[in-house]
């Protein structure tokens, strides 16, 4: 059984910080690309970041220069951490990991930024 774990969402006014967790089986870690989307209510969900097996990077460029998505290898856990937050922010945010073509998806976790 594969489940990722997310957590860290939350409210927050503008300006402010979040860090997002996701956590997955050791199994699947280690081969995986594994990214961050996200969902704004109503809108198509859309890529935020990514970070390859060999941590490789890519950001939306709306979030370039406030996201680092980074990955603890021991711990099984991917990060967004999320500075200097704008409402535009505000939407579900998933992980996905990828592994020999195939997806896994975490629960998703509101984060909802406030003017």
């Amino acid at each position: 059984q594969v489940h990722l774990v997310e957590s860290g969402g939350g409210l927050v006014q503008a300006g402010g910080s979040l860090r997002l967790s996701c956590t997955a089986p050791g199994s699947i870690f280690s081969l995986s690309d594994m990214g961050w989307y996200r969902q704004p209510s109503g809108k198509q969900r859309e890529l935020v970041a990514t970070i390859s097996r060999r941590d490789s990077t890519n950001y939306a460029d709306s979030v370039k220069g406030r996201f680092t998505i980074s990955r603890d290898n021991a711990k099984n856990t991917l990060y967004l951490q999320m500075n200097s937050l704008k409402p535009e922010d505000t939407g579900v945010y998933y992980c996905k990991f990828q592994v020999f073509s195939r997806d896994y998806w975490g629960q998703g976790t509101q984060v909802t930024v406030s003017s």
